[in-house]
């Protein structure tokens, strides 16, 4: 039975850091966020972060707060391992969609202080990283609207990853583990 344990966490919480464990671990990952720049990208805009900001708030408007979830559903049916890692949930809604879909589903939250996160997104180089905190703290509470907050909130699991990389990979690595182990969990 298909597993699916989707990622939630702040801007630069370390999300893309567990799913590349997961993809060392040869399990399939569905980015979530990927959705949204490919509509920004149709849309004929630039993949800056108001764009790609405007762009997740206009498909939310017009087709649903669970539209960009439906549109992974079938990427996650196509993947070839048991498990698949959905990286980058944003609200309650998101998670019901799975949920509905999949029965096997599991929600790891990722919480790194704003302070560090900021750090992070800053020197990352990703054109739609901050390039100053204002643009960071408008970033957060765009996605604190869309409802990331109470996702969060709802986590089954929570990692907490103010440490070094290799010990945050430690415990991404910790908890796949444990999920590839266990029949349902």
């Amino acid at each position: 039975m298909r597993k699916v344990v989707a990622i939630v966490g702040m801007p630069g919480s370390g999300k893309s850091t567990a799913s590349d464990c997961a993809r060392k671990m040869e399990l399939d990952i569905i980015v979530m966020g990927d959705v949204v720049r490919e509509e920004t990208s149709k849309r004929g805009l630039e993949p800056t972060p108001e764009n790609i900001g405007k762009t997740m708030l206009n498909l939310r408007k017009e087709e649903g707060p669970g539209i960009i979830a439906r549109k992974c559903r079938e990427k996650i049916l196509k993947a070839k391992s048991e498990t698949v890692i959905v990286e980058g949930i944003r609200s309650l809604d998101e998670v019901e969609e799975f949920k509905k879909s999949f029965s096997n589903f599991k929600l790891v939250a990722i919480h790194t202080s704003p302070k560090i996160r900021f750090q992070r997104l800053h020197s990352r180089g990703r054109s739609d990283d901050p390039e100053s905190r204002k643009i960071f703290s408008e970033r957060d509470n765009r996605e604190l609207k869309v409802g990331i907050g109470s996702a969060i909130a709802m986590a089954d699991r929570v990692i907490i990853n103010e440490g070094s990389l290799n010990e945050f990979k430690l415990e991404v690595y910790k908890l796949l583990e444990e999920i590839s182990i266990t029949t349902s969990f």
